[in-house]
């Protein structure tokens, strides 16, 4: 089991998360499109070379986000990492990935 974090725009939440979601991650149990999302600020300056979504090269930015947390199961992990990169509307997709122990 591992536990998936991702940093996403608001406004693209619910479809980044569903795209994710549609992969088997999120699911304990008898329960399925399970997570949790808290609200922040995001920050970044796009360097010479990138092609941001958001914002300008050289300019600093802030983008107000979700930070999603959610459970995957082994077999589910990298095409839920696949699908985070595909539906996020950013260049870089920032994410962090856990394996969990069993206790």
């Amino acid at each position: 089991m591992y536990k998936l974090a991702f940093f996403v725009p608001i406004e693209s939440a619910e479809s980044v998360k569903n795209a994710v979601f549609e992969t088997g991650a999120g699911r304990i149990g008898d329960y399925e499109h399970t997570c949790f999302q808290t609200r922040g600020t995001g920050q970044f300056r796009p360097l010479d070379g990138a092609e941001p979504h958001i914002g300008q090269v050289g300019t600093l930015e802030t983008v107000e986000e979700f930070k999603v947390e959610l459970v995957c199961a082994d077999e589910h992990i990298q095409a839920a990492i696949a699908a985070l990169k595909l539906a996020h509307p950013y260049e870089e997709v920032a994410y962090d990935v856990w394996q969990l122990a069993e206790l």
